[in-house]
């Protein structure tokens, strides 16, 4: 197992790249130049010890001399000892709206990136909790089972969007039944989850049967409105530039209001809270305070511990490849030369 202390450096190896793109158009502007004044003959004869492949070595040199500083300089770090640790928390599971009424900038940038945003902010405050994702819109889909791994829920947290479903709607009722398959641990008391969206559903009556059930099975349903009352349209774009907005039957333009009717008879149903998800400081308040309440179970997780730091070769690497550059001349070396390889010397 490996991580990384300081991944911001990484933005710095296209420079590799760019060192490449000035070296071949500094190359071609050289060649074109000499040509005008000479030919490549006279050249050779001119300046016999000048070496046709060490620039090219030479630049060679510098680009893994960048990229080892910059990994260096990244600090990698590697998991050195692998541990069964046991951790007291609750069972949490995001179910998050991917609907296109989700596109709506009433809240900015859009009510997608919203709860996304939300939902990134709740995994900071966690500590030893469990966490799943769920994705829906006409169906539900799984995104991340229960893991103690929050890096990896905060990639697929950002992996969301409202293309990944083809079927389009809102069916909160699919997002619960799959969250109530989630916790297969029976001895968990608690077990939460947090439908994040704007409300608009399609079968109301079947989503209080569906929230009914998960009480049943000892889940709290916390839900989360996102996006304003007043409503707005949703945008069609095209290369990011909004392009038209999305239209009935009848040609009107549909605005998509934020229903907090359905939102409340969801948590009510299961003794739990609606809250208002754009305000994400009382949002995360809230929740901790309400997970510090909740009875915690004890479970065990396996971890990578004493992660040692592996920037010193790379840095070393780095620094002797920069002297070999200094020190490498662009002229011909003596003692190859001689050896005459490639019989390049004529013999009289």
């Amino acid at each position: 197992m490996y991580q990384f202390d300081e991944v911001f450096y990484f933005y710095f190896l296209p420079s590799v790249l760019i060192l490449w793109l000035g070296y071949i158009l500094v190359g071609n502007w050289k060649r074109k130049t000499q040509a005008s004044f000479t030919s490549s003959h006279l050249l050779d004869i001119l300046s016999p010890n000048r070496s046709r492949f060490k620039p090219a070595l030479k630049l060679i040199v510098l680009s893994l001399a960048i990229v080892c500083i910059i990994i260096g300089l990244v600090n990698p770090k590697i998991g050195t000892q692998l541990e069964t640790v046991k951790r007291e928390g609750v069972d949490i599971v995001f179910a998050i709206d991917v609907s296109k009424s989700m596109l709506a900038e009433d809240i900015a940038p859009n009510r997608l990136e919203k709860a996304k945003r939300l939902v990134s902010a709740l995994l900071n405050d966690l500590a030893s909790d469990r966490v799943g994702i769920i994705a829906y819109a006409a169906q539900a889909i799984p995104q991340l089972p229960i893991t103690t791994d929050y890096g990896a829920a905060k990639m697929f947290l950002q992996a969301l969007n409202t293309d990944m479903l083809s079927s389009q709607g809102t069916a909160i009722d699919a997002a619960i039944d799959l969250a109530i398959t989630y916790f297969d641990d029976e001895e968990q008391t608690n077990r939460v989850v947090f439908i994040l969206s704007d409300g608009e559903d399609h079968s109301e009556d079947v989503t209080i049967d569906a929230a009914q059930r998960a009480s049943a099975a000892g889940i709290k349903i916390f839900t989360l409105g996102i996006g304003t009352e007043k409503g707005a349209p949703i945008p069609i774009k095209l290369n990011g530039v909004i392009d038209e907005y999305k239209k009935d039957q009848n040609g009107e333009v549909v605005i998509t209001k934020r229903n907090t009717v359905v939102l409340e008879s969801i948590s009510t149903s299961t003794d739990a809270a609606y809250l208002d998800g754009n305000n994400t400081q009382s949002v995360l308040e809230f929740v901790r305070e309400e997970l510090r309440q909740m009875e915690k179970k004890e479970f065990e997780a396996k971890k990578f511990v004493s992660y040692k730091d592996r920037f010193q070769p790379f840095l070393i690497a780095g620094f002797l490849l920069l002297l070999i550059d200094v020190f490498l001349l662009e002229t011909k070396t003596r003692w190859i030369t001689r050896l005459n390889l490639f019989n390049e010397k004529q013999k009289d």
